[in-house]
C-alpha cells in the first residue's frame, strides 16, 4: 500500500489542520494525540500543543473511560468512516475540570506503516442550548393547548344550553360567535411569542373553523327561520328547524371533539361506534346541510343504483367524510351541478362525490391526502389542507377506502368504497 502524502511532519498537512475551525485530533494505535489543532486546544482549554503525547482519556470525562477503550480497539480492527455516538450524547472534558457536549466524526489513515485515527471534533453546546429550549416551548404548548381544550369544552356546553331557550336563540348564537372570533384573535396575537410554535397553533385554529362553518351556518339559518314561524300552522316548520338547530350543535360538538384529539386519531384512539344506517338517508341529510352553503348557480344532485341494504358502519365518520367531500366539490366549482351517486353492490357501497370545478394538477396529486398540503391552483381559496387527510384517516377506521380521477379544470370525482360490515363476527 503506497504511504500516505499526509504525515505528520509535513507543513502543508499542518496548516490545514490548523486552519480548520472545526476540532481535529490525530491519534496512533495506542490512543495518544500526536496532532492537535488550535481550535481543539481552544476548545478543551489547553495552550497551544499542550494535548500532544498526552492519551485521550485525558479530554474524555472519567466515567466514560472504560467504555471508550473498548470503542477504539474495535475502530482499529475494522477501520471505516463514523460518526461516534449512534443515538447517544458524547461529552468532552476541559482542562479546568468543566464538561461540554460533542460531535465527533472519525476517519482512519495510514502514515509510514502506522495505523492513525483522525477525529474531527464539534462543540455542541448552543445546539443543545436550541434543543432544551425547543423542548421547553413544546412543553409549554402542550399545556397552552390543554387550556384550550378546556376553554373549548366550557363553551361548547354554553353553546348546547342555548338550544333549550329557543326565543333567545339567535342572540346568543350571534353572541357565541363573536367570542369565538375573539377568542381566535387573541391566540393567534399570544402565539406570535414562539415563531414555530405559532405556524402550528394557527393551522389549528384555521382548520377548527374551516370544519365548523358548515353547522354554525344551518344553526344560524333555522335560528333566523324560526321567528317567521309562529302559528300553529306553521309549527311542523318550527320545529323541523329546532331539530336541525340540535343536529347541527351535536354535529359540531363531535367534530369539535375529534379536531382537539388530532393527536388521538393519528394514534388509532378514537371510538369507533357500528350501527346499522340507511346510508342514503345519510346522504340526503348531507345534502339538506349542504344546500345552506350553496354557490349561486349550484345546485346537488343525488343518485342511487343496486338494490338497498343496511350498512354496518360509524354513522358520525361516514357523515363527516361525505360533509368534507361535498363541502369541498362546492368550494372548488362555480354554476355547475355537483352529483352524489350511491351504488349498491354484493359486499360493499361505492359513494362518488361529482364535481365540474378546478380540478387537480397532475403534480400536485401525489400528495392530496398529505396533512396540510394544499394543491397550488387553490392557494387563493380558504382552507386548511387537512380535510382530505381526516377523510383518508376516518375510512382507514371505517375499514374502507377511497380514490379520485382529475383533470385540471375540467373537475374531480372521489369514490370512496366502504364494506358491508365494519367488523366481519
Amino acid at each position: 500500500m503506497p504511504k500516505s502524502v499526509l504525515f505528520p511532519d509535513n507543513e502543508a498537512f499542518k496548516a490545514i489542520c490548523q486552519s480548520a475551525v472545526e476540532g481535529i485530533i490525530v491519534l496512533d494505535h495506542t490512543g495518544r494525540i500526536k496532532i492537535a489543532n488550535d481550535a481543539t486546544s481552544s476548545m478543551f482549554g489547553y495552550d497551544k500543543d499542550e494535548l500532544i503525547g498526552k492519551r485521550i482519556d485525558n479530554i474524555i470525562p472519567r466515567r466514560f473511560r472504560m467504555e471508550h477503550i473498548g470503542h477504539v480497539a474495535k475502530f482499529f480492527e475494522k477501520p471505516s468512516p463514523r460518526k461516534m455516538g449512534h443515538g447517544r450524547d458524547l461529552w468532552g472534558l476541559k482542562k479546568s475540570g468543566e464538561e461540554f457536549p460533542l460531535d465527533v466524526s472519525l476517519n482512519a489513515t495510514i502514515i509510514h506503516d502506522q495505523h492513525y485515527s483522525i477525529a474531527f471534533v464539534i462543540d455542541i453546546s448552543e445546539r443543545k442550548n436550541a434543543e432544551d429550549a425547543l423542548k421547553k416551548s413544546e412543553e409549554q404548548l402542550l399545556l397552552y393547548a390543554n387550556e384550550l381544550e378546556n376553554k373549548v369544552k366550557e363553551r361548547t356546553e354554553k353553546l348546547n344550553n342555548t338550544v333549550d331557550k329557543l326565543g333567545l336563540s339567535n342572540k346568543i348564537l350571534q353572541e357565541e360567535i363573536k367570542e369565538r372570533e375573539k377568542a381566535e384573535a387573541e391566540t393567534q396575537r399570544a402565539l406570535g411569542k414562539e415563531r414555530d410554535l405559532n405556524q402550528l397553533k394557527s393551522r389549528f385554529v384555521s382548520m377548527a373553523s374551516h370544519e365548523f362553518r358548515t353547522p354554525l351556518s344551518t344553526i344560524l339559518s333555522s335560528a333566523s327561520l324560526i321567528g317567521r314561524y309562529n302559528t300553529d300552522d306553521t309549527s311542523d316548520k318550527r320545529a323541523k328547524h329546532v331539530n336541525r338547530i340540535k343536529s347541527s350543535v351535536g354535529n359540531l360538538t363531535s367534530i369539535l371533539d375529534d379536531f382537539l384529539s388530532l393527536g388521538k386519531l393519528e394514534e388509532g384512539r378514537v371510538d369507533i361506534v357500528p350501527s346499522s344506517i340507511e346510508v342514503d338517508k345519510c346522504i340526503l341529510e348531507v345534502i339538506d346541510e349542504m344546500n345552506m352553503i350553496l354557490k349561486q348557480g349550484q345546485e346537488i344532485k343525488f343518485e342511487t343504483s343496486g338494490n338497498a341494504f343496511l350498512l354496518e358502519t360509524d354513522r358520525r365518520l361516514l357523515k363527516n367524510v361525505l360533509t368534507n367531500l361535498t363541502s369541498n366539490a362546492i368550494k372548488y366549482s362555480e354554476n355547475q351541478p355537483i352529483i352524489i351517486a350511491l351504488t349498491y353492490e354484493e359486499e360493499k357501497v361505492g359513494i362518488k362525490i361529482i364535481d365540474r370545478g378546478v380540478g387537480i394538477p397532475e403534480s400536485d396529486r401525489k400528495h392530496l391526502f398529505t396533512r396540510f398540503f394544499r394543491a397550488g391552483n387553490v392557494i387563493n381559496i380558504q382552507g386548511t389542507g387537512l380535510g382530505l387527510n381526516i377523510v383518508k384517516k376516518y375510512l382507514e377506521l371505517l375499514k374502507g377506502s377511497i380514490y379520485f380521477e382529475s383533470k385540471q379544470n375540467k373537475g374531480t370525482t372521489f369514490t370512496i368504497e366502504l364494506p358491508l360490515k365494519i367488523y366481519q363476527r
